[in-house]
């Protein structure tokens, strides 16, 4: 099983990257996990509803040319299914027994997703219908695959 995740932007705050390796580290039991970062666009604050489609295009076809062919796509989006932890670990229960050993996450700029990206989705996710930081939301999913896998595992998690 190999999990990649994809996003835009480059990490930089040092308590991400922290929480980031630890979850990466515990993974290395259970899946290999790839973390793509494609660069992101400059995002001024008066951007016309014209400019915003231009920035994801742009950030979405960067994310596009990265995706394995034969990948499981998860698209991270407000309008998607919430799951609980369970209901992810058996989710990517469900994906594997289904015949497929890669899974990719993808998770949106700071405008969401372009919409060539979201038709190519297998499934859509919602964490919550909170918006969180693209940077934050790499730790809180990997956070949450890992907790899938120790779900999947039937061994404990308190942490």
């Amino acid at each position: 099983m190999k999990i990649t995740i994809i996003g835009p932007g480059k990490l930089k705050e040092r308590y991400l990257k922290d929480g980031i390796a630890e979850f990466v580290k515990r993974l290395t039991t259970y899946t290999k996990l790839e973390i793509i970062e494609v660069s992101d666009e400059k995002c001024p604050e008066n951007l016309s509803p014209a400019d915003m489609e231009i920035v994801k295009k742009r950030e979405g076809a960067r994310i596009l040319s990265k995706i394995h062919p034969s990948s499981y796509i998860i698209t991270l989006e407000l309008e998607g299914k919430q799951l609980t932890s369970e209901g992810l670990a058996n989710k990517i229960e469900e994906i594997t027994v289904g015949g497929y050993s890669h899974i990719t996450f993808i998770i949106g700029g700071s405008l969401g997703l372009h919409s060539d990206v979201r038709k190519r989705s297998h499934f859509k996710l919602c964490f919550s219908k909170m918006t969180f930081p693209h940077q934050m939301m790499k730790l809180i999913l990997i956070e949450q695959i890992y907790r899938s896998f120790r779900i999947l595992k039937n061994e404990p998690y308190h942490k």
